[in-house]
């Protein structure tokens, strides 16, 4: 899965890795997740067109189950394995350092392990922009976590959150 945006983007997002539809287009962020992100991006005041989207595991890991009506299998989700973020790693840091962004945010747990290298919970450290070694970084939740949110109590409060970190980064990243 290749990335995409500008090779001198003041953000760059990260992403766990590519989902369904992102593996069979070949763009990130193009699934239902990446319509939460556009909508946020938007709310936020933050062009796509000028943040770099990459994923911190270059491929989508999955489990194929069969679907009713023997139909094409669905494929579902696996999170990726530690293995899958040592071997992605070098791919991601290349990005980068070619990038050399203001700000990046990692989005969702996974993404921040890569980032930072060590293990944390969203929760403790989202929101604001932290120095990691010379590197400005900011957590926070995934898209993907929102969907889970969507037609529930809660949606709007999640969602806003989201955008406000995002606002964050941005205001980092000038």
């Amino acid at each position: 899965m290749f990335s995409r945006g500008p090779s001198d983007a003041r953000l760059v997002l990260v992403g766990e890795q590519p989902g369904d539809r992102e593996d069979r287009e070949g763009e990130p962020f193009v699934g239902p997740a990446g319509r939460v992100l556009d909508d946020a991006l938007e709310a936020a005041g933050i062009a796509r067109d000028d943040v770099y989207l990459t994923n911190a595991v270059k491929h989508f890991r999955f489990e194929e189950r069969p679907r009713r009506g023997g139909s094409r299998p669905v494929r579902i989700h696996k999170k990726p394995a530690v293995g899958h973020l040592r071997a992605c790693a070098p791919w991601l840091e290349a990005e980068l350092a070619a990038v050399a962004p203001r700000v990046v945010v990692a989005l969702g747990a996974t993404a921040a392990r890569q980032v930072l290298g060590r293990e944390i919970r969203v929760g403790d450290e989202r929101g604001h922009v932290q120095d990691d070694g010379g590197r400005r970084v900011l957590v926070t939740v995934h898209p993907s976590s929102l969907l889970r949110l969507r037609d529930r109590s809660g949606w709007d409060e999640a969602f806003d959150a989201f955008v406000a970190d995002l606002r964050e980064a941005a205001r980092a990243a000038r």
